[in-house]
């Protein structure tokens, strides 16, 4: 777990500033929940509520907290059941399936809403998970500190030590704000001055794994250390999606939506000379063929020969025979 590859993106780097990508598909199961999902089952265990050969977990999700809840709790013993919404990539859903869970689908945005009556979601795990709570154990990851954990003193520490402390602003998508909030704590306490910038998409957007804060409004767990995004910036449907080609194409990369709205923004945001910026890459494109097809942004063929020439695609475990 963790210790992902920092790689530089050569597209966008200059004489005068780098840019670089935090792989963290190359997690065990694949993308950056790997980290929240280790954390919420090992706080849930520590603290009792989780029990082995007893607790069923049950976490709503639009996708990659899902492959990592079920691949963690499996191999740990836990029965796994996850709501997702019906529009999560069909890759996705088939990867739950096949690492062991139960699936419930519902028909909501492709991203869940947090808030009543929005997010069907949310409500359904909560209401499962509220009837037999001797049996089903919600790690709710919109609300649970270890999430935030995870990425404090995982992944931030890693990207200060990988860029030998250089590093000058960091962008990550919005999902339950885990991810930004974790890491942005950690590097500004090492350096203040580090600029921490937010991306989201744009409204009824089409990014598995993001949020739109004006559609949606923003998880508890984001709210309680929101002031330590120092920015924010948008990347529209067009944007992310128009820059996967071109990150494969420059970089070698085959990425995710949302690893390409991240991509996006640090195209399209300001950046001073002498910096170092780092992105979250949440996860690789291989789970998006279908997404990817449907979008025209590559062909079914044209996707199976990218995945054969990608550079930094790593061994998940699901990708195992």
């Amino acid at each position: 777990m963790g210790n992902t590859p920092l790689v530089k993106l050569d597209s966008l780097s200059g004489e005068n500033k780098s840019y670089f990508a935090k792989l963290e598909g190359h997690n065990p199961f694949g993308s950056v929940k790997d980290r929240a999902a280790f954390w919420m089952i090992k706080d849930g265990e520590e603290r009792g509520i989780l029990k082995r050969g007893q607790s069923i977990i049950i976490e709503p999700t639009s996708g990659n907290t899902g492959i990592a809840l079920t691949g963690i709790a499996s191999i740990l013993g836990y029965k796994v059941e996850i709501v997702i919404p019906e529009k999560a990539s069909q890759e996705t859903k088939n990867i739950i399936r096949k690492l062991g869970a139960k699936i419930y689908e519902t028909s909501d945005d492709l991203c869940p809403k947090v808030g009543s009556g929005t997010d069907q979601s949310i409500a359904l795990a909560t209401s499962i998970a509220s009837s037999r709570p001797d049996t089903y154990y919600s790690p709710n990851q919109y609300a649970n500190d270890a999430n935030f954990m995870g990425h404090y003193n995982g992944t931030g520490p890693e990207i200060w030590r990988q860029t030998k402390g250089k590093v000058t602003h960091f962008f990550t998508g919005i999902g339950t704000g885990g991810t930004i909030t974790g890491i942005g704590t950690y590097l500004k306490e090492q350096n203040p001055n580090v600029k921490i910038i937010a991306v989201q998409p744009q409204q009824n957007h089409l990014i598995q794994g993001l949020r739109n804060f004006t559609e949606s409004a923003k998880p508890d767990l984001f709210l309680k250390r929101e002031s330590v995004v120092d920015d924010w910036i948008t990347s529209t449907n067009e944007q992310s999606f128009g820059v996967v080609r071109e990150i494969f194409e420059k970089d070698g990369l085959l990425v995710s939506p949302s690893s390409a709205a991240v991509f996006a923004a640090m195209q399209n945001y300001p950046i001073p000379d002498d910096s170092c910026v780092v992105g979250i890459f949440a996860d690789d494109g291989r789970k998006f063929k279908s997404i990817y097809s449907s979008q025209n942004v590559m062909t079914e063929e044209e996707f199976d020969s990218a995945v054969c020439k990608a550079r930094h695609l790593s061994d998940i475990i699901y990708m195992q025979d």
